[in-house]
């Protein structure tokens, strides 16, 4: 999924722990999904950030020399506005868009 086009909200939302951990029936096991999911979307929007910023680095860096591009400030304004990586794996749990498995339910069938 496409973190740009996500729903999931800018504030955080309280949730019923109960409803959430229903799929899995273990919170901890929901908990740790959404973790894993969010740690994707983070490394996936940090690669991004640093892909578009790496065009206006600076060929000689010099510590004296500060300079103030504003594409870069609106790159950077436009990834702080985004909703957190948390509550963009959060919203993906809930509307199912998450597959996972859990490796304990295949090591019985061996």
């Amino acid at each position: 999924m496409d973190y740009k086009k996500t729903n999931a909200p800018l504030n955080t939302v309280t949730r019923d722990l109960v409803d959430l951990s229903e799929e899995t029936g273990n919170i901890y096991e929901t908990v740790c999904i959404i973790a894993k999911r969010s740690n994707q979307i983070a490394d996936e929007m940090k690669h991004d950030l640093e892909k578009k910023l790496q065009e206006f680095a600076s060929l000689n860096d010099n510590l004296e020399e500060i300079s103030e591009n504003r594409e870069q400030i609106e790159i950077s304004r436009y990834y702080e506005k985004l909703p957190k990586p948390t509550l963009i794996a959060t919203q993906e749990y809930i509307e199912h868009k998450i597959h996972f498995r859990n490796p304990a339910d295949y090591k019985d069938m061996d």
